[in-house]
């Protein structure tokens, strides 16, 4: 059985919790595409972490975590993941990284901050991971897969001299820094085999038997679905895509075995990076939401830069769970919504003047203003309610109106920061 978790929204609708608590029943949980550039949140009896690189399985001691293919590996940022968690107690975790995995190398970084400092005020918001230039370098064939570092040594310099020549054609012209040498990226590259090679490994042989075992085995997706290039809020985007279908190819799995989408809708709305955002509020309401938010506010927890706040938006979150084939649905964060008197829901937009229920694409979309309905609030605290029955009429009736609107069943309701606050329906 395989289950994919992903973002019905911008990201931070929080994932990183539900697929802690996934991750319980499962054997394998994956990593499919990404890098290091959004983080996960995950709160346990080890403590709170913020995770970048690693699958949210590293807790578990019966769970193998890999690296898919699809994913921007950041070595230094993965090894030091790793070294943190043996530092604060944590079992060493089952790993393994897919020898056809690709590198974020320093250069992709630089790169990512060299551009948007030149763009200025028309910056993308990028974390400058370095996923862009990544990502870019995968396509045009010039990347490095982790097989090649323990491949052909002449083939290695062959291709870094390569580079560095495509390379420094920016570097010198276009951002007027110092060029990249070829022996500094060879350097880079032996220091990367050297890292990685006790976790590299055949991560398709793997998953095929595992598979045909019939193990349990867990996607594990990063942003969400208005971030994918090809049906989120483009150019404003990041540069895998986002969805559940990806998980097949980003981790090399047969897409008729992804049986369940878990998506993941948080109970307002909240985004990291530029772009548009309907149900956007500021100042003073803004920051008092942001405050109450997710575990101890909305920053990310990449970046640490505050979150950009909205109310629930029903028409992003039904385009969300639809792109990515929701099976079922996990309501997040709802206890932040406590000190409510009422809570606006965004239910439809308005477009030159007419109402649409639909998610329009981004040239549409920056002319659409939201379309409010007010809900009665509960006025109480929420957390530590362990039966979904038992929440007060008004939570459960916000519940239930978004559950219609949207379309797709919620299973799961979040009510706290930690996995035991979870309310199964």
């Amino acid at each position: 059985m395989i289950t994919a978790i992903v973002g019905a929204n911008w990201g931070d609708e929080g994932k990183g919790k539900i697929t802690d608590v996934e991750a319980a029943k499962s054997d394998i949980v994956i990593r499919f595409q990404g890098g290091s550039n959004a983080g996960h949140t995950i709160i346990n009896h080890y403590g709170k972490f913020a995770l970048h690189q690693l699958p949210s399985g590293v807790f578990y001691n019966h769970t193998t975590n890999i690296i898919g293919n699809g994913v921007a590996l950041s070595a230094e940022k993965f090894i030091a993941e790793l070294q943190s968690l043996e530092e604060r107690g944590v079992p060493k975790p089952k790993i393994m990284v897919s020898n056809r995995a690709q590198l974020v190398m320093p250069y992709h970084i630089q790169l990512d901050s060299f551009e948007e400092a030149r763009l200025s005020s028309r910056s993308f918001g990028s974390t400058r991971s370095g996923i862009a230039p990544f990502y870019s370098d995968k396509f045009a064939k010039i990347g490095f897969q982790i097989s090649e570092l323990f491949g052909d040594q002449a083939y290695l310099e062959e291709k870094a001299e390569r580079i560095a020549t495509l390379k420094n054609v920016y570097y010198e012209y276009l951002y007027h820094q110092p060029k990249l040498t070829v022996d500094a990226i060879l350097q880079q590259l032996l220091k990367y085999k050297e890292m990685l090679a006790p976790y590299v490994a055949d991560t398709f042989d793997f998953l095929y038997n595992a598979v045909r075992e019939g193990k349990n085995i867990l996607l594990e997706g990063q942003l969400g679905a208005l971030k994918d290039p090809d049906f989120g809020i483009y150019p404003m985007v990041t540069s895998s895509h986002t969805l559940a279908a990806y998980g097949a190819v980003g981790a090399g799995l047969p897409p008729y075995e992804i049986k369940n989408i878990i998506t993941v809708v948080k109970a307002y709305s909240s985004a990291v990076g530029a772009g548009e955002f309907v149900s956007e509020i500021f100042g003073d309401e803004a920051d008092e939401l942001r405050r109450r938010g997710g575990d101890g506010g909305e920053f990310g927890a990449t970046t640490g830069r505050p979150r950009r706040m909205g109310w629930l938006d029903l028409v992003a979150s039904r385009y969300g769970c639809r792109v990515q084939g929701a099976t079922s649905v996990a309501f997040t964060v709802l206890d932040a919504l406590g000190y409510l008197d009422e809570i606006p829901v965004c239910v439809a937009y308005e477009l030159d003047g007419k109402t649409i229920d639909y998610f329009p694409t981004t040239a549409e979309l920056k002319r659409c203003k939201p379309v409010l309905k007010k809900l009665p609030g509960w006025k109480c605290d929420i957390r530590g309610i362990k039966k979904y029955e038992a929440l007060p009429e008004n939570a459960r009736k916000y519940v239930e109106f978004a559950e219609k609107e949207i379309g797709i069943p919620i299973h799961m309701v979040s009510n706290g920061p930690s996995r035991e606050d979870i309310l199964y329906r």
